[in-house]
């Protein structure tokens, strides 16, 4: 495992007990995407199905409300942080959940899957286009892929303050939508649904914006910590007033054969 997702799990560990009242985001996200679920065909019941990069559980919970005929059968919940699954109700309540480091590839227990979801994780892989064509090219036939992932565009404000004051903008550096959107064509999948949405989040400050995210476990960046003088020069370059936004992707598609 290389430096950065060993820095991810860490930073999602050390927050784990905040996690569930800082992600407001990543719930509201979580239910949009099972509500666009809801009319899918399920899977037949033997085929393995998995919530990947689960954490604490926030997808999982809004399909078994939006889609009761999972109950039969929970999605494996699959993290690479244990704190975060420690916390995640439905990893007592169906199969033993997996700690996993998603940058692998997918386990053997899951290939050939019938349905394959995942809500704000798969911008933390080293390479998530590939990743993304490796869950596809793991359904089997018929199988489903419903997918939730903040991309490029986001953070606007913070890039702006940032080139205002001459310093590097340490935000996460996010995957192309065009190519996620390309890489399930790869895989076979036909796409059933494709929305980008911006969603704005009321930030306050810039110190209070980074200290939500530190919190929230979602401070890791693969660009060095700015200077104690480089991070005073950005905040006074930050809007007071600033929202934080956010452009999320959402897929859901379909393996033809």
């Amino acid at each position: 495992m290389t430096a950065f997702p060993l820095q991810v799990c860490g930073a999602f560990g050390r927050h784990a007990a905040d996690y569930e009242g800082q992600a407001g985001l990543q719930r509201g996200i979580a239910w949009r995407l099972a509500r666009l679920c809801r009319d899918l065909p399920l899977p037949p019941p033997e085929a393995p199905r998995a919530d990947l990069g689960a954490g604490s559980g926030l997808l999982s919970r809004a399909l078994l409300h939006h889609c009761p005929g999972l109950a039969g059968r929970p999605l494996l919940q699959l993290d690479l942080c244990p704190e975060l699954l420690a916390r995640n109700p439905l990893a007592t309540a169906g199969p033993a959940p997996l700690v996993w480091d998603l940058n692998g590839g997918l386990p053997a227990v899951l290939e050939p899957a019938g349905l394959l979801v995942s809500s704000f994780a798969l911008q933390w892989l080293e390479a998530p286009g590939r990743e993304l064509e490796r869950w596809g090219r793991a359904l089997a036939p018929g199988g489903w892929l419903a997918l939730a992932v903040p991309v490029r565009g986001s953070f606007p404000q913070w890039r702006q303050a940032a080139a205002a004051a001459g310093v590097p903008c340490t935000a996460l550096e996010l995957p192309d939508a065009d190519a996620l959107i390309g890489a399930l064509a790869s895989a076979g999948l036909a796409t059933t649904l494709q929305q980008r949405l911006r969603f704005s989040r009321p930030a306050g400050n810039g110190l209070a914006t980074l200290r939500r995210l530190r919190d929230l476990g979602a401070g890791s960046s693969r660009t060095a910590p700015l200077s104690p003088a480089q991070l005073r020069r950005l905040l006074r370059q930050w809007p007071s007033d600033a929202a934080m936004s956010w452009d999320v992707l959402l897929l859901v598609g379909r393996r033809i054969a």
